[in-house]
């Protein structure tokens, strides 16, 4: 059966919260063991921002897509890092930034998860 994937952005940020409510916040990396272990699936893994957002859209966190894009950028624009908003420029910025606030010393599962959904409502009310 085929797992249902987000096709707005809204919905994305839900996705990858449920992502991350289930498996856990990863921080360092898109994945733990991304090298050495290739029989668990993605979706069943402690996941980055970043990664969660692109595996709830994709399958898999390292496939781009356009949704997974957009919503990267719309969540870059709520997070500051180190007092500072996103640098503009490539899209890898933009990713650079998300991942940054995520990595963040103390960072935790609950407040990635609760900054999606708020992600998600401001979305969805036009407010991103």
């Amino acid at each position: 059966m085929a797992i249902p994937r987000p096709t707005t952005v809204p919905a994305l940020f839900r996705a990858a919260a449920r992502l991350l409510a289930a498996n856990g916040l990863h921080q360092g990396d898109y994945f733990p063991n991304a090298l050495s272990d290739k029989t668990t699936p993605y979706a069943s893994r402690p996941l980055s921002i970043v990664a969660a957002i692109r595996c709830a859209v994709t399958g898999s966190p390292r496939a781009l897509s356009p949704l997974a894009e957009s919503a990267l950028l719309v969540l870059a624009k709520r997070l500051e890092v180190a007092g500072d908003g996103p640098f503009w420029g490539a899209p890898p910025m933009v990713e650079f930034h998300v991942d940054g606030w995520g990595d963040a010393e103390g960072r935790t599962t609950e407040s990635a998860c609760a900054v999606l959904y708020a992600a998600a409502d401001a979305s969805e009310d036009g407010a991103a």
